[in-house]
Parts: C-alpha cells; sequence; structure tokens
C-alpha cells in the first residue's frame, strides 16, 4: 500500500477510534489531559511504523495497546506507585485490551460505557458551561479547534484557551472519571446535551471540507443520545434531543446527489430518508411531550423537524405550525440564528417580502456577520421576488463565507443561476 493511502486510512482510523482510545485510557489513567497525549502519541507511533509494517488487523487494538504501554513507561518516569503500575503491566500482560465481545457488553450497560463517563468528566460542574462542551467536541467528538470555533462563531485562539485551561482544572481538581450518581445528573445534563448535539451538527452537516457529512460523528451523537435517554427516562430533554437526532438523521441519505453535492430539504426525494429512524425520532419527541411543563429547546426543534417528517411532499409542509414552534424557541432560547430560521419559516408561511424584512432586521447581528446562511437565505428569498441581480451578490458573498467546498460549489451554481431581468 502507498505511504500516501496509509496515512489516509490512518487518519480514518483515527476519526473512528480516537473518542473510545481517549475515554477508555482516562479511565485508566484518571487524568483526561494526560489521556489525549497518550493517544496523540500512540497515533504518530502509527504514523511512523504502519507505512512499513502495514496497517494492523485490528488498528484500533494496536492503537490502545501501544498507548498503554507509553501509560507505564510515563508512570515509571514519574515515580507513580508502584503498585498502579503493576495493575497496568498486569493488565497488557494478561490480554491488554478486551475482546470484542466483552466490550460489547459493556456498551449494553450504560453505566459501564467507559464514553458516557468522559462525557460527564468533561462537563463537570468545575468548568465552566463553555468550556465543557469545547473539551466535549475535542475529546468525544474529535473536532478541531477550528470547528469548535465556527460551531460556536468565536475564534480559534479562544476555543483553544478553553480546552487547555479546562484540562488544567480538571487535573487540579482530580475529578473523578465517572458517571455521577443519579441525584447530581440533572444538574450536569444541559452542557451534555448541548455536548452531542454539537457533535451531531457536525457530522451532519461538516463546517469544513469536501464531505457533507461525517457518518462517524452521527452514529455516535446517536448512541449517546440513545444511552442518555435510557439513563434519564424521565428527562424530557433527553427525548427531545434524541427525537430532533434521529429525524434530521433520518434525511442523511437524501441530502447529497451522486456526486457529493447538498440537496437542499425542499428538494430531497423523501422516498430516500430513512422512515424507521423517523418513526424512532417520532416516538422519542411523544415521549418528551408526555411530561408536564413546557417543551424544552430540544423538544421544540425536534417539534419542527416532525412537521417535515410528517409531510410526505414539500408542498405539504404546515408552515405557520412551524412558525408557531419557532415564537416558542425564540421565547425559550433567544438568538441571531434561531431569528434567522424564523424569518425562513415566515417567508414559506407567508410569502418572501415579510421574510425578508425578518431576515434584514437580524443582518446587522455581530454573530451572524460571516454567517454563510445570512447571505444565503436572502438570497433564496430575492429570487423569489424576482431580484436576481440582488440575489446574485448574496449568493457571492455566501459562497466566500463557507468553508466547505461543495456547499461553495452549489452557491456558485446558484449564483451563476441568477441572470437579471427586466433590470431585476
Amino acid at each position: 500500500m502507498a505511504a500516501s493511502d496509509v496515512n489516509r486510512t490512518i487518519d480514518a482510523v483515527w476519526r473512528i477510534e480516537s473518542a473510545r482510545l481517549i475515554a477508555g485510557l482516562s479511565r485508566m489513567v484518571r487524568d483526561v489531559g494526560v489521556a489525549e497525549d497518550l493517544a496523540q502519541e500512540a497515533l504518530v507511533a502509527a504514523l511512523q511504523q504502519w507505512p512499513e509494517s502495514g496497517i494492523p488487523d485490528n488498528p484500533g487494538a494496536w492503537l490502545m495497546a501501544t498507548a498503554k504501554h507509553r501509560a507505564i513507561d510515563r508512570m515509571r518516569r514519574s515515580d507513580v506507585h508502584e503498585r498502579k503500575t503493576r495493575e497496568l503491566e498486569r493488565e497488557t500482560e494478561i490480554g491488554g485490551l478486551k475482546d470484542s465481545r466483552d466490550l460489547a457488553a459493556e456498551m449494553d450497560d450504560p453505566f459501564d460505557d467507559d464514553l458516557l463517563r468522559l462525557i460527564f468528566t468533561a462537563c463537570h460542574p468545575v468548568l465552566s458551561t463553555e468550556a465543557r462542551v469545547a473539551l466535549t467536541l475535542r475529546l468525544l467528538g474529535g473536532l478541531t479547534t477550528k470547528e469548535i470555533a465556527r460551531a460556536y462563531l468565536v475564534s480559534e485562539a479562544t476555543i483553544a484557551q478553553r480546552i487547555v485551561r479546562a484540562k488544567r482544572t480538571l487535573s487540579a481538581a482530580r475529578v473523578p472519571f465517572e458517571v455521577p450518581a443519579r441525584d447530581e445528573l440533572p444538574d450536569r445534563l444541559a452542557s451534555v446535551l448541548e455536548a452531542v448535539y454539537l457533535i451531531f451538527n457536525e457530522g451532519y452537516a461538516a463546517t469544513a471540507g469536501d464531505e457533507l457529512v461525517r457518518p462517524e460523528l452521527i452514529e455516535e451523537s446517536l448512541r449517546l443520545g440513545r444511552i442518555l435517554a435510557e439513563l434519564l427516562p424521565s428527562e424530557p430533554e433527553v427525548h427531545g434531543l434524541a427525537a430532533l437526532m434521529e429525524l434530521q438523521a433520518s434525511r442523511t441519505r437524501a441530502r447529497t446527489g451522486p456526486s457529493g453535492d447538498p440537496i437542499p430539504l425542499l428538494e430531497q426525494d423523501r422516498a430516500r430518508w430513512d422512515w424507521m429512524l423517523v418513526g424512532r425520532g417520532l416516538a422519542a419527541l411523544e415521549r418528551a411531550q408526555r411530561t408536564r411543563g413546557a417543551l424544552g429547546p430540544y423538544s421544540l426543534q425536534a417539534a419542527i423537524a416532525a412537521c417535515h417528517a410528517r409531510a410526505r411532499t414539500a408542498q405539504e409542509t404546515d408552515w405557520e405550525r412551524i412558525v408557531a414552534l419557532y415564537d416558542a424557541l425564540a421565547q425559550v432560547t433567544p438568538s441571531p440564528i434561531v431569528e434567522l430560521n424564523r424569518a425562513v419559516a415566515v417567508g414559506m408561511a407567508f410569502g418572501p417580502q415579510a421574510g425578508l424584512e425578518l431576515v434584514d432586521a437580524v443582518a446587522g447581528e455581530p454573530a451572524l456577520r460571516d454567517y454563510h446562511l445570512l447571505p444565503a437565505a436572502r438570497g433564496d428569498l430575492l429570487v423569489r421576488m424576482g431580484r436576481n441581480a440582488e440575489a446574485r451578490a448574496e449568493f457571492e458573498r455566501a459562497a466566500s463565507l463557507t468553508q466547505h467546498e461543495r456547499e461553495r460549489a452549489v452557491l456558485i451554481e446558484r449564483m451563476a443561476a441568477c441572470v437579471p431581468q427586466n433590470g431585476a
């Protein structure tokens, strides 16, 4: 195998295995910062050795075994208690990693899941909310600082500082690597749900690169969402998040064409939606709605997604109900992006002029200054109004702002299609 092919394989393996690797190492060394360093050292070893020795039959096991040996060496150099060193040596010698059947059995028990332990450790109250989410995305989602910064619309330097400080804080506070007691779970839940959903979003619509979808992130976030739903069956927002992710994930196959270019929601072939996931999502939404009190932000977003799922054609979409749901969402979690989405829905329900007025009302928000979906939405509305010259300029701006190659190509095509008519 050529060196370039090996490197691509290593990159793919890392994307799939890194979160489990860091989670497993965190359980052993009880320090997420050290665990990430050890995982990175194993990755460097793979980059050095695999081009000559070939890809191992079980790359994940190779990375874990290598990282565990590095952990033992590090403990020796640090003069860590001999008993702990002997425990790790014995574990490595008599079997190292558990076999696949043992790992599968562990995954069946949500209280014995290293990834779940890691996500609650990363979301410990000793950290700020922003630091909890950034660290979780870095450790469990495998997102780069650039991708996390894009998700939060802040600078890369800010995210990098949050992650470094978060790891130092967890280490200094000696935060235990464990799932909290049940009576402590609700206090930690908001950051956990936010982190899981941002991981899902990066999988569902990658912020950069050439591929629109990152399936491994979608699958991991769905898995974590389902585990959380089992962990906290009486928490409505856990079911709301699960519903939202299931419903959005159901569209994955229909979201790209044969060449990989994105297909807008209203142009998708709904026969290609995964109706099993739709069923799961609607059932989870029903569980969320059975609880007392007003719906939270994830349940409201899931209800919006359900409006699309229940419409067998784009023309049957109940846009007025979607507007009402966005009104409620704006009350619960006001933000410029919610207002932008609400404006698009208003444009569909009550005409493009009404939508354009609302888009222009939020256009000056600093958080949307470099958000490519703002000019893209404005361009869509202008096309429907026949103002093609203005729409062309909006699509050009959107293309200059997006970091995703596929989206940029589609926006350039839309720009080219905006032929001015009658001076418009």
